[in-house]
């Protein structure tokens, strides 16, 4: 019997690009399941056209209390079988709590968790990637299990990148929100000086706050084509680019889940994180480069500001192979 479910999931672009397996899962599951989302406001556009979701909600976080009282105030006009929050901290669980749904289900370290029907678990120190912590939650609920995250790329995207495709190019994304998450200046220098060797053109990916930075890397080779696109291109326009290039190199940041959820062959830099935590790559040609061995790694889900130990090794003693 079709159900009315509601997801939430107002954490960071990549964990909304993540929770897409769960969406879909759920859609296989029954063609006439109507499933909602909540996401923050800036996280929306990555969901365009997702041919498995009813509606886009937003959270508004300029306007926090307003915003989530207006979607409370919805989603108990709605009255939706299930929600399903995937988000771990308060704001969200509040909503989940006062929704009115008749079952609500999350993972358990949500400090509201105490109001769900259903709670589980999420450790990332196990290995378990975050997809399949988040079909953990909906497992007794589907038929078929989809795995690799998932956005659309319209035919009208499609062409709108054919500008960037008349030769053999690649993809790289120095930037991350966190600094001990990006790759050094000097892996980028050497990646584009190995890849310069081919009749092939380099795009610089990122947003509007990441073009300086990758400014820097493109004046290094001023009368090579290297072209910095940050913040020229939408997400969905960013991963329909990545779909097609001969190889995309990434941080463990945003552009990662985007290569994934395109299933573009991707080689991941990991500084002061894991793939052990979960988050790794789902394309099925990935390659991680990390420096193992090292004892003060990882130091942190996120990354930091700055190396805790001031060497910041696990970056600067990368290698290209």
């Amino acid at each position: 019997m079709a159900k009315k479910y509601l997801i939430i999931q107002t954490a960071f672009i990549g964990d909304v690009i993540l929770a897409t397996p769960l969406i879909e899962s759920l859609k296989k599951s029954d063609s006439k399941n109507q499933i909602d989302i909540l996401v923050k406001k800036e996280n929306s556009s990555v969901l365009k056209n997702n041919r498995n979701i009813n509606a886009v909600f937003t959270l508004d976080k300029s306007k926090k209390i307003q915003s989530i009282i207006s979607l409370i105030k919805k989603f108990r006009e709605n009255e939706y079988d299930t929600v399903i929050n995937l988000h771990r901290f308060a704001s969200s669980g509040i909503i989940t709590s006062l929704c009115k749904a008749k079952e609500k289900r999350g993972f358990g370290k949500n400090p509201f968790s105490f109001f769900y029907n259903k709670k589980f678990d999420h450790n990332i120190e196990n290995g378990i990637h975050e997809v399949d912590r988040n079909l953990s939650i909906i497992e007794d609920l589907i038929t078929e299990t989809v795995r690799r995250p998932h956005i659309d790329i319209t035919e009208e995207i499609h062409n709108e990148l054919l500008v960037y495709q008349s030769k053999t190019y690649y993809c790289l994304a120095p930037a991350s929100v966190w600094k001990t998450k990006e790759a050094p200046f000097s892996i980028w220098k050497s990646l584009i000086e190995k890849l310069r060797g081919e009749d092939c053109h380099i795009f610089l990916l990122g947003g509007p706050d990441d073009f300086e930075k990758s400014q820097k890397i493109k004046n290094v080779f001023k009368n090579s084509d290297v072209t910095n696109l940050c913040g020229k291109l939408s997400l969905i326009q960013s991963a329909g680019l990545m779909k097609n290039a001969k190889r995309n190199y990434v941080n463990d940041s945003a552009p990662l889940h985007l290569a994934s959820a395109v299933n573009a062959p991707v080689t991941v830099f990991y500084c002061s994180t894991s793939p052990k935590f979960g988050f790794g790559p789902l394309s099925d040609d990935s390659k991680i480069i990390e420096v193992d061995h090292l004892d003060c790694k990882p130091c942190g889900l996120h990354g930091h500001k700055t190396c805790p130990k001031g060497h910041f090794k696990c970056g600067n003693d990368l290698s290209l192979g």
